[in-house]
């Protein structure tokens, strides 16, 4: 069953196309992954799922029904976590989840009930009683998730839910996120594709305000199953490193390059094309490295092949 359907979405910024005609599927239960470059589209469109801005022209359905025009509709099936959320820091997470469920109406009984619930599912029970304002980035984002589930939401909208925290942080979110598909459907917006893959089980590519592929996460790795390269260079290239990463980007048969450590990582069009340029440009350069492997491609490939955001 849909649990989201899109047809058609348009909003303009002036002479700017946010969205151009999207139109995009989203499961019942599923962890959707929203990809896109900077710009693309994915916060206009979450904005607009969740009512807080207005789409151009398009229809937007909830479980089959169209709810384009019922902004009471939305609020009652929605929950909502923003790129950069706010707190009261005087408050402590059992205040201000107790003040959300107020503003939903629920009764005290099954209010306080509910407090407890999300203190105990965000991992902050122990910390319930710190003010806000002394908790770090990952503390906030979970009490962020779980201000967005007091309604029991049968939809949760996520823009860029782990994009400024630590690895720590991360991984705290990431964690509280994995356990979330059988509680509700997850729209999850992201430029971290590694975490996407790690979480998502099915993703969609905006670009340019359409949706360029949207597919389940494995049905989409091995689709676009061209694999990618790894060179492995070692300690005495690290100074060239910046400069050789330049011009690896601009070989015509190299869709990305992504460096960590001394190994440099690269998106390809054709395997053997993409070998051939990269010898010979090791070589009128006097570039040494210890190895040159083919490796399976990432969901980051894929991105990086289809948006050619690197090129």
């Amino acid at each position: 069953m849909n649990s989201v359907k899109i047809e058609g979405l348009r909003k303009k910024y002036g002479n700017v196309n946010a969205l151009d005609g999207l139109d995009m599927i989203v499961e019942s239960g599923s962890v959707f992954g929203f990809l896109g470059p900077n710009g693309a589209g994915k916060t206009t469109t979450l904005r607009i799922l969740a009512g807080l801005a207005q789409a151009d022209s398009g229809s937007i359905f909830f479980g089959g029904q169209n709810i384009s025009k019922s902004g009471s509709e939305q609020k009652s099936r929605l929950g909502y976590l923003p790129e950069e959320p706010a707190f009261y820091a005087w408050m402590s997470p059992r205040e201000y989840l107790d003040y959300v469920g107020k503003i939903f109406k629920l009764e005290g009984k099954e209010r306080r009930l509910r407090v407890d619930q999300l203190l105990e599912q965000s991992g902050l029970k122990e910390a319930s009683k710190r003010h806000i304002g002394g908790f770090s980035r990952g503390m906030r984002q979970r009490l962020g998730i779980a201000q967005a589930l007091m309604n029991h939401p049968s939809i949760l909208l996520l823009d860029e839910p782990v994009s400024a925290l630590d690895p720590a942080g991360r991984k705290e979110v990431l964690e509280m996120i994995e356990g979330l598909s059988s509680e509700c459907t997850v729209i999850m917006s992201s430029h971290i594709l590694a975490d996407v893959e790690r979480v998502c089980d099915t993703v969609g590519i905006i670009h340019n305000g359409k949706l360029i592929t949207q597919a389940k996460k494995q049905e989409l790795l091995d689709h676009y199953a061209i694999p990618a390269l790894e060179i492995t260079t070692g300690n005495g290239s690290a100074a060239l490193m910046p400069e050789w990463k330049q011009r690896l980007e601009k070989l015509s048969g190299v869709t990305g390059v992504t460096v960590e450590g001394y190994r440099f990582h690269l998106a390809v069009k054709d395997v053997h094309a993409a070998q051939q340029e990269i010898m010979q440009d090791a070589l009128n350069h006097n570039v040494t490295f210890e190895k040159l492997e083919v490796v399976k491609p990432s969901l980051e490939d894929i991105f990086m092949q289809l948006t050619g955001s690197q090129k």
